[in-house]
């Protein structure tokens, strides 16, 4: 009888432990799965944004003589240390090449969050869309000037905003550190700009930068 009601509880303890580890097992698997679809979530979110923003800057391309084959879309809502400057495809709907780039830091020592801002000597980046223009050699080597189509923009020629490149973006994400800040400009990578001049230098019209958040 002893014997018997040791086997029983032996039964019981094995039982239960088994039924712990499948438990423990199934939670760490729903716990996954549901952080795998927060991840695919904001994937998508980002994708359907880009999306929409491609076919606005299309739209927009195509209304005012700017060039249709390709544009430049930037996120700012992406980390700095993110791939958030886009070189999009408008005829393929697709994304040809993405890059770091920088901020403004509006003055300041270091800006930890995001502000935006028009006004001349403000530091800021400024968001709306741009009309790249000539290239020429400044301080920081090779740039183009930038005009601001927008009202949220439209002092980006008076307060010299540039694309340019500078050698404190790194080539490669970095996330989750943050980059560089720059005094308004849109800076990128110089091998990055390299690839983005081999665009603009082929194209016949103006190309279309779109900043956003």
């Amino acid at each position: 009888m002893k014997r018997v009601f040791i086997i029983a509880v032996i039964g019981v303890l094995v039982f239960t432990a088994g039924s712990a580890a499948w438990y423990a097992g199934r939670l760490r698997t729903v716990r996954q799965g549901g952080l795998q679809a927060a991840v695919r979530s904001v994937g998508q979110t980002a994708d359907k944004k880009l999306s929409t923003m491609a076919t606005a800057a299309r739209q927009y391309a195509t209304q005012n003589n700017f060039n249709t084959r390709f544009c430049f879309l930037v996120d700012m809502s992406i980390a700095s240390g993110e791939p958030r400057f886009f070189v999009f495809d408008l005829k393929a709907d697709s994304i040809v090449r993405r890059g770091l780039v920088t901020h403004g830091r509006c003055n300041e020592q270091w800006l930890a969050d995001r502000k935006y801002a028009n006004t001349i000597g403000c530091g800021c980046t400024s968001l709306g869309r741009y009309r790249i223009g000539n290239p020429y050699s400044g301080k920081f080597g090779r740039a183009y000037k930038l005009a601001g189509m927008d009202v949220t923009n439209s002092n980006a020629y008076a307060r010299f905003v540039v694309l340019h490149a500078h050698s404190c973006v790194p080539e490669q994400p970095v996330a989750p550190d943050p980059i560089c800040q720059s005094d308004g400009c849109p800076t990128v990578a110089p091998g990055f700009l390299k690839e983005l001049s081999a665009l603009l230098d082929k194209s016949s019209k103006p190309v279309l930068l779109w900043i956003y958040q």
